[in-house]
């Protein structure tokens, strides 16, 4: 089986993609990033997907989302955070028309679009009635792959677990972790989905050597099966860049060994 660890390397069946919350390149990594026309363009020919998180606070303009997905190489993608007005505002209870603004706005990358990112506020609880409604609505627009991030404890039941594999949304594999459940994927087995914050300091720390090993060790086990993310979310320090690479670097020396 091949795995996608680069851009133009496609998987069979399954895809492998590493990648940061943005594509800033901090200087003490810049070395590491071929040259190129701006930050986007470097940073995609390093890594092959890269999360949208800027789309969370506010909406883009058509020939913003056309420049990014003009910038990578056919073989890269994003992942797209939705809005907070849907997630922490409205808590899911939002109008149509809301919804589908946003996924108008995010189709104009076209080819280069990876899952929708659902995050989820920490104090919204799992009530299956709120959740089938607003998924369904979103599911009305949207039939490509949609992720979600709950950081409530009451969203690692079975009965939230089926829920989402009903609309054919995976669960995020997060850390910090709210509870140990939320540390592994779950929801829809198709997509594994790692958003890694940074630990003990959320956003800042860099992840030691043992903890990238068990999460290299975590992707080997879910690319037999699904398509795999891994999403450094540490960018305040610099640290996501160095972390993701490190993984990459795993990653092929894995694939060389087999």
């Amino acid at each position: 089986m091949q795995t996608a660890l680069g851009n133009g390397r496609t998987a069979d069946p399954h895809t492998v993609r590493i990648g940061c919350a943005g594509w800033s390149i901090p200087k003490h990594t810049a070395l590491q990033f071929p040259a190129g026309s701006d930050h986007l363009n470097r940073y995609s020919q390093l890594f092959n997907c890269c999360e949208i998180n800027s789309s969370f606070y506010r909406p883009h303009r058509v020939a913003t989302w056309q420049r990014w997905a003009a910038s990578v190489p056919p073989g890269f993608r994003f992942a797209v955070k939705i809005q907070k007005a849907i997630t922490h505002e409205a808590r899911l209870v939002c109008s149509p028309e809301i919804c589908l603004e946003f996924v108008n706005q995010i189709r104009h990358l076209d080819d280069k679009l990876g899952p929708i990112l659902v995050q989820l506020p920490p104090s919204l609880g799992f009530e299956r009635e709120k959740v089938s409604t607003f998924f369904s609505l979103l599911r009305q627009h949207h039939l490509g792959d949609i992720v979600c991030e709950p950081r409530h404890s009451s969203w690692f039941t079975d009965q939230a677990n089926r829920t989402l594999q009903e609309f054919k949304i995976a669960r995020v594999a997060s850390d910090p972790a709210c509870v140990s459940t939320a540390s592994t994927p779950g929801g829809d087995s198709t997509i594994a989905y790692f958003r890694l914050h940074g630990s003990p300091r959320t956003y800042y720390s860099s992840y030691t050597d043992e903890f990238l090993d068990r999460i290299s060790d975590q992707i080997k086990k879910f690319e037999r099966r699904a398509n795999v993310w891994c999403v450094f979310d540490n960018t305040a320090s610099g640290a996501a860049t160095i972390n993701a690479i490190v993984i990459e670097l795993m990653a092929k020396v894995h694939h060389v060994q087999r």
